[in-house]
């Protein structure tokens, strides 16, 4: 399984519901919308004629502040995405996609006093904006939904042009790294490989953003074994985990270094394919949620792991992966995300930690050595990072201008 398949994998989206913001938000079937009669409860017309249909009433509606509970209804024959937009200052608190044809969504979000109204984007059609509604003042005690200024793939081109340029920058240093490696394998000096191949490994870590523009190349490098087999067994196994095996299971040098080859081959590969390829603008912000994510669930658990004991330092990589994806969004996140300046600080934190389990010879201790208060501060670290990183998603995720 490639890096690729592991980020879809753990970061699937079931049903057609994306919200921003929102407090609670649930996919309801069609045909079974029936939205309680509570203050505060609203069923929403979703289509080209009566976009937002159902909250106040009349052009200059006015509705008391604090929770607003709506069941969405697309009256449209095709799929459409609706927003629920600040008039003033174009801030998204809620954002229903995929809503499929009769289909109902129901969400709830909280509002404070302000101008707002429903958009409608049906899939083939200009926006359709909905009356404007006027809220008044939540209760002191409410915890108001926090609006998004929307991201568009305008915004997200020079963010994935930087980022694609540190990518490429660093193809050329994972190539001689990847050769030194294959050097060392063939001279029989394996103590030397195996260093090699963590520094390569680790360069490859890094670059995380950019596994879904690798296309098959990714699997060819940092694969996986196949269900039920392992990285020594797998005979369709390529890349860096079936060098790993070879390096660490005691196998000849000559073992090692056909394994290498492969690799090698991959990796140069990469350097051709990637001066054609495009990075998805919107992969940079979902993956510096994923990198981290990734590292959890495979890292952390020792599910990647082929004899070399060296997760953490994956870990360690991921961490910087992460950290290089978020740097060129700054611009974007800096007026979007209050958040930001802890995230980066987790971030830091998190790494810090990491690293602390370096040896002074630049070993790296395994982590089944790890005594259950190292796990416990290395979970919690991770997990504290990568909720503060999902935001990060949401906000640049791709909208359409409203």
């Amino acid at each position: 399984m490639s890096k690729r398949s592991r980020f879809a994998v753990f970061f699937t989206v079931v049903g057609v519901i994306i919200a921003v913001g929102v407090v609670l938000t649930i996919a309801v079937r069609p045909g079974v919308a029936n939205a309680a009669p509570h203050p505060g409860t609203y069923a929403i017309s979703a289509g080209q004629d009566a976009c937002g249909a159902g909250w106040g009433s009349g052009s200059n509606a006015h509705v008391p502040g604090g929770d607003q509970t709506f069941t969405v209804t697309n009256g449209t024959i095709a799929g459409i995405e609706v927003y629920l937009q600040a008039v003033d200052t174009s801030k998204v608190y809620l954002d229903l996609e995929g809503l499929g044809t009769g289909a109902h969504a129901k969400a709830r979000v909280t509002l404070g006093s302000g101008r707002y109204r429903f958009v409608c984007l049906p899939a083939d059609a200009d926006p359709v904006r909905g009356p404007t509604v006027t809220v008044g003042a939540a209760p002191p005690a409410a915890k108001l939904t926090p609006g998004i200024v929307p991201v568009t793939r305008n915004d997200l081109i020079p963010v994935a042009k930087a980022y694609g340029d540190w990518v490429g920058s660093r193809i050329p240093v994972l190539a001689q790294q990847v050769a030194a490696l294959g050097d060392d394998a063939a001279e029989g000096d394996l103590s030397a490989a195996r260093r090699d191949w963590l520094t390569a490994h680790e360069t490859y870590e890094t670059l995380g953003a950019a596994y879904g523009a690798f296309g098959d190349l990714d699997s060819a490098i940092d694969g996986t074994p196949a269900p039920g087999l392992t990285a020594s067994t797998d005979p369709d196994l390529t890349g860096f985990h079936k060098v790993e095996a070879a390096l660490w299971s005691g196998a000849p040098a000559a073992v090692v270094a056909a394994s290498v080859a492969p690799l090698a081959s991959a990796v140069d590969q990469l350097g051709t394919a990637f001066s054609d390829a495009e990075i998805d603008p919107q992969d940079i912000g979902l993956r510096a949620h994923e990198i981290v994510e990734n590292a959890i669930q495979f890292e952390l658990t020792g599910a990647t792991d082929a004899g070399s004991g060296t997760e953490l330092a994956t870990i360690d990589a991921n961490l910087t992966g992460a950290q290089q994806a978020l740097n060129p969004l700054t611009t974007i996140l800096t007026s979007r995300y209050d958040e930001l300046g802890a995230t980066t600080t987790s971030l830091t934190s998190a790494q810090k930690l990491v690293e602390s389990f370096r040896q002074a010879d630049g070993a790296w201790t395994p982590l089944v050595q790890l005594n259950r208060s190292d796990r416990e501060r290395l979970d919690a670290a991770l997990g504290n990072t990568v909720e503060l990183l999902a935001p990060v998603a949401a906000i640049c995720d791709i909208r359409r201008d409203a």
